[in-house]
């Protein structure tokens, strides 16, 4: 466990994180996990997270890699350090940037797991939508992929966030920025047979706010929405590993293909750097450059 002091610091630095930016929980908890453990390598070496020297970090990479981390996972934690550096030497707690001179091999960003179109169909058709819990799910589903949502965001909704009439949904996302986002037909016709039928059966209380309910009339959990999720892809024959954000990159993937304009899809996502939707322009070009091998007769 780091001390007391490496602990205050550390508390400092995420309050300022918070404030500043509205980081999550999730982004929180990650940062500290980081900055815990480097804290600890550092003790062990009878310095501090004020006075590290570069050739510690050196080591200690040398014996996450020997260990088996991938570069990916040195690289996140890297970038963590480095933000936390960064807020010390503004707030004058070092007297430079200890790090500033570790580099890392490039990482090749990865293509997300993505659902080719027919596979979308056969996964959105899966829930019994002769039951309310299935209704729930079908409807769940047609908003993830028709909106392009986070799975926090989608179990997130409540009914006020709803516009039917004008065919949006106000979405919260990262940083408590809002954004409002359309919702196609076949999620708003989904949505609106639900809200008829199902929701009132499904709670005890239906002036409670969560549009999806689990138990006890609160929002449904990511984690037991991620279960579902799993049960109707093995229900459609999707025997291939799926991410939370597999619909999500689902629907940036298929409007590209269908020509639509990166900024579009960035303002759809709630990316705030237009260089984090790019990404799915790789997958977009890998699946023109597959037809292309496939159909064109000197492909």
């Amino acid at each position: 466990m780091p001390s007391d002091r490496s602990g205050e610091l550390i508390d400092a630095f995420l309050d300022a994180l918070w404030l500043e930016q509205g980081a999550s929980d999730n982004t929180l908890a990650a940062y500290r996990r980081d900055l815990q453990a480097w804290a600890t390598q550092l003790e062990a070496q009878g310095r501090t997270l004020c006075a590290p020297g570069g050739e510690t970090l050196a080591a200690w990479f040398d014996a996450r890699r020997e260990a088996g981390y991938h570069l990916r996972s040195n690289a996140r934690l890297l970038s963590s350090l480095r933000r936390f550096y960064r807020w010390a030497l503004a707030d004058g707690l070092v007297d430079h940037d200890p790090l500033v001179a570790v580099r890392l091999p490039r990482v090749r960003p990865s293509l997300p797991e993505h659902l080719q179109e027919d596979e979308v169909e056969r996964l959105l058709a899966a829930p019994d939508v002769a039951t309310d819990l299935g209704l729930r799910d079908r409807a769940m589903l047609e908003v993830l992929y028709g909106a392009g949502l986070r799975v926090t965001e989608l179990v997130g909704l409540t009914t006020d966030a709803l516009n039917l009439r004008q065919g949006v949904v106000r979405v919260r996302g990262k940083g408590d920025k809002d954004r409002l986002v359309p919702l196609g037909e076949e999620a708003l016709d989904w949505l609106e047979r639900y809200l008829r039928t199902a929701r009132g059966a499904l709670m005890h209380d239906t002036t409670r706010p969560a549009l999806f309910p689990g138990r006890s009339d609160a929002c449904l959990t990511r984690q037991a929405f991620w279960y579902r999720i799993k049960a109707y892809a093995r229900m459609a024959g999707i025997d291939r590993p799926l991410s939370p954000h597999t619909l999500r990159h689902a629907f940036a993937t298929h409007l590209l293909n269908h020509g639509a304009n990166l900024r579009v899809v960035q303002l759809l996502l709630g990316h705030s750097d237009l260089s984090t939707t790019q990404i799915y322009t790789h997958v977009a070009q890998a699946r023109l450059e597959a037809l292309h091998a496939d159909h064109h007769p000197r492909g």
